[in-house]
């Protein structure tokens, strides 16, 4: 077995946010089968196996498809509980000590599983995260692109009952054929609400969906956003406004958004001066959680460690915390960079 390479050995040491995470994309093939199982549903796959085999993807669509079927056998508040509390249990594997969510409940109240049922099975796991360990969290309701702005604004009245324990709004599914500019009444009404919205853009879509998102939905993050390189001036204005992109590299590859991870522009973004930073997106599907992401960033784009810190230092000012909390996390990312660089000097 070959020695772990030091910076390796200093992103385990790293405390960790994660901004960009699908809880129905962390689904993983055995779970998926044991929630079948429970819940009576039969799977077009004969086992574990050939599900698996199912995850060679050849854009976002290909993905999707599979994605909303697998979520077909999430049916009770327990289900969604013992989804969210899976994932949790990788993310603190992985030393998150923070993490922002998104749910899609129109994939579930399509089906006629109440908002309710999906709501509190994913906070109860969330609560049980930050009791047990101090895992704190945010949650973000987020809309179906490919859906109608109608169907958004009717999903949004079901979670008016709960807004106290909603976070914020995104938008995601297929970007393709679906700009921001759609959705401009209902992120209106959404920041009337008083809440933070984010958006997908960039991905698929061109440089053009980050200028929308930004313009018309007035978001404060965006999802993706890798395609923002294609437009100098937007790189310009990103960098100067600190607006933050939560970048999915191994997600892009598995799409094809890249080739290979070797041409994925993570370094570029950080030497225009962008707030970029890493997720995992679907870690279920594109076989890789955080930790992995980062890893195998370090490998195929040579990262040094003080590109590692950086993009960890992003996410932690990317994120909804507090500002002290904030604070608080980069002192304790300067501690950990310290101690590493003494052992990395004996």
């Amino acid at each position: 077995m070959s020695a772990l390479h030091p910076i390796d050995a200093l992103i385990a040491q790293l405390p960790k946010t994660e901004l960009h995470l699908h809880i129905e994309g962390t689904l993983e093939p055995e779970l998926m089968f044991a929630l079948a199982a429970r819940n009576g549903i039969s799977l077009p796959y004969a086992d574990i196996a050939s599900l698996r085999a199912a995850y060679d993807f050849n854009n976002l669509q290909s993905f999707l498809d599979l994605y909303y079927a697998g979520a077909g056998v999430l049916q009770t508040e327990q289900d969604f509980y013992d989804l969210t509390w899976a994932y949790l249990q990788r993310a603190q594997a992985d030393g998150i000590v923070h993490t922002e969510i998104f749910f899609d409940p129109q994939t579930h109240t399509a089906r006629g599983i109440a908002f309710a049922t999906v709501y509190h099975g994913i906070s109860r796991a969330l609560e049980t995260a930050e009791a047990e360990w101090g895992m704190t969290s945010r949650l973000i309701m987020s809309f179906l692109r490919h859906l109608s702005e109608e169907d958004g604004f009717a999903v949004l009245e079901q979670a008016m009952p709960y807004l106290s324990g909603i976070d914020g709004f995104g938008l995601d599914s297929s970007e393709a054929g679906h700009p921001p500019s759609k959705f401009q009444r209902l992120f209106a009404r959404c920041r009337e609400l008083q809440l933070p919205c984010v958006a997908h853009a960039g991905e698929e879509g061109p440089a053009a969906y980050v200028r929308e998102a930004l313009e018309l939905l007035q978001v404060c993050r965006i999802d993706h956003g890798v395609r923002s390189l294609e437009d100098a001036t937007l790189v310009q204005r990103l960098a100067a406004e600190r607006m933050p992109l939560t970048v999915c590299p191994l997600s892009n590859i598995k799409l094809k958004v890249f080739a290979d991870l070797a041409e994925h522009p993570l370094r570029r973004m950080l030497e225009a001066g962008l707030v970029a930073m890493v997720n995992s997106d679907d870690p279920a599907y594109f076989g890789g959680y955080l930790g992995e992401n980062l890893l195998a960033c370090r490998r195929a784009l040579d990262l040094g460690a003080d590109e590692i810190v950086q993009l960890v230092r992003n996410s932690f000012e990317a994120s909804w915390l507090a500002p002290a909390q904030k604070a608080d996390w980069q002192r304790a990312i300067s501690h950990i960079v310290a101690a590493w660089q003494v052992e990395q000097a004996l």
